[in-house]
């Protein structure tokens, strides 16, 4: 059994710290946040991810996972200690690191012992040297430590099979014995383990991250493009992903990208290429296209409309930027209820999960108790989050409800043949002519 700290209870922080204790692990989770850690020691979560309640409140039961906002109290002991803060975007699109830096100072502050210090939130290239200095330099008095780059993986609405069963774990670092240790951490896993540099391991996460974001803005550019010569974007899709060049994840044409990793990840590594004069066309392409796939649906809508918002309600099927969580951050039923009432339109939304958090960052948005009556009365719905639940409605029921029976299906979960059957006035994204 190892001793791990988990600094920071968001995201990544509550997930990595209850899934190393699952592996059976002594696991402190930390936070300066003491409401947070309140709420978790009363089996509260901060988050929605599938299957996280039942793992954080099976492992605080059997004693290998505790919370508190102690420093001294998290590093007792501790043979790791996973930085897991936030680092979002600045003003011109850098990461913000003063939760980092607070992070390390804190650290150095209060370590009695040798440490191995791991950045697991995604940082810009040479912050590992840069927290090395940090620690050293706010150190009462000198004690070994090494400071590791462990990139995260993890997919929102499937965080902890990712990282229970990850394709791969970055390592990355100047010191090879710490190097060793982090990964005979990870050995329970059986995933391959790439050692590395600090500075390459921090690289790969960001440049996977806007690789995939690049394949999710392309096969959205090719979606516009088979809408207009009548070609199925599914089937395209369907026929790319089984070249293994290529593959299938990534490819599912909708709204674009949001949350809190592709679009901070690639302005960042847009951010430090400029820092070095150099020019980054694709990703400035691949951030383009993706924001005006928000405009491009209400310009769509309207059209479907007679060509006027004015006066009319539009339905939000799903209000998080994916499915299975109940995340707010970028998300993009965000842009397109602003865009629907600068249009003048009044706009409703309806999400399984997050309908709490979805309210303060739409407050001129009336959340709605279920699909049904979010249907009633409105002249179009927009599906938004491709929930299951949305797949499987009464759609003769919500037929009659609405007051129109118009449909812009911005994840095209349903077919255009059926809805063209069954009387609605039926859009999808890249699905051939659209039933013209």
């Amino acid at each position: 059994m190892k001793q791990i700290c988990v600094i920071g209870v968001g995201y990544v922080g509550i997930v990595t710290g209850a899934c190393f204790a699952d592996l059976g692990n002594k696991v402190v989770a930390l936070d300066v946040d003491e409401k947070r850690i309140e709420n978790l020691n009363k089996g509260i979560m901060p988050i929605y991810e599938p299957g996280l309640d039942e793992l954080v409140k099976r492992n605080v039961k059997a004693g290998r996972l505790s919370f508190t906002t102690s420093y001294k109290d998290a590093l007792k002991g501790a043979e790791y200690a996973f930085i897991a803060v936030g680092t979002p975007s600045g003003v011109e699109g850098e990461a913000d690191l003063q939760y980092v830096a607070a992070a390390a100072t804190s650290i150095a502050e209060n370590m009695t012992a040798p440490l191995i210090i791991i950045n697991k939130s995604t940082v810009p290239i040479g912050t590992g040297d840069w927290v090395a200095d940090i620690v050293k330099g706010a150190q009462p008095k000198p004690i070994q430590f090494s400071v590791v780059s462990c990139p995260e993986f993890l997919r929102e609405g499937s965080a902890i099979g990712d990282f229970m069963s990850p394709h791969r774990t970055v390592i990355g670092s100047m010191d090879k014995d710490a190097a060793n240790k982090v990964a005979h951490l990870h050995l329970p896993l059986r995933a391959p383990i790439v050692i590395t540099d600090l500075r390459t391991a921090e690289m790969i996460k960001y440049a996977s991250n806007a690789f995939l974001a690049t394949k999710i803005s392309f096969i959205n550019e090719v979606a516009d493009v088979c809408e207009a010569l009548g070609a199925d974007v599914k089937e395209v899709a369907a026929g790319m992903g089984y070249d293994a060049r290529i593959g299938k994840y990534f490819l599912d044409a909708g709204l674009g990208w949001g949350g809190s990793c592709f679009p901070k990840d690639v302005q960042a590594l847009a951010y430090m290429a400029k820092e070095q004069s150099l020019e980054t066309p694709i990703l400035d392409s691949v951030m383009t296209v993706n924001y005006d796939r928000r405009k491009t649906v209400v310009k769509r809508t309207e059209e479907m409309l007679g060509g006027s918002l004015k006066g009319k309600t539009i339905g939000l099927l799903g209000l998080a930027f994916k499915e299975n969580t109940d995340d707010m951050r970028d998300a993009p039923s965000i842009d397109i209820a602003r865009e629907l009432i600068e249009g003048g339109a009044k706009v409703r939304g309806y999400d399984p999960v997050a309908y709490e958090t979805a309210r303060p960052h739409m407050p001129a948005v009336e959340i709605m108790d279920d699909p049904y009556a979010l249907a009633k009365g409105c002249d179009a719905l927009i599906v938004v989050t491709p929930w299951n639940e949305f797949k499987q409605l009464d759609l003769e029921k919500v037929k009659g409800l609405l007051k129109s029976p118009v449909i812009f299906d911005g994840r095209n979960i349903y077919e255009p043949t059926k809805m063209k059957e069954m009387g609605f006035n039926y859009r999808s994204i890249g699905r051939g002519f659209n039933g013209k």
